[in-house]
């Protein structure tokens, strides 16, 4: 599944809103499932994204055209 950060918020993300983020992506991520975040978003909202999908998602992957799909983690046992 591919998330894109960008969609959470217009024009400028702020750091206020960011509890609310976090629960669009866990609805969007579902339990267990292998997700991709990708699309133009601050470096900060990433790393809280990423802090909060960890325990949630099977793997975390970050994608974008400049690097294509870089693994964050993957806890998948097989």
């Amino acid at each position: 599944m591919q998330i894109h950060l960008n969609e959470l918020f217009q024009d400028t993300a702020k750091l206020k809103d960011l509890e609310g983020y976090k629960q669009q992506v866990l609805k969007l991520a579902g339990q267990g499932n292998e997700v991709t975040l990708t699309g133009s978003a601050p470096v900060w909202l990433y790393l809280a994204i990423a802090h909060e999908l960890h325990g949630v998602a099977l793997c975390l992957n970050y994608s974008s055209p400049v690097t294509g799909s870089v693994e964050i983690f993957n806890h998948n046992p097989f």
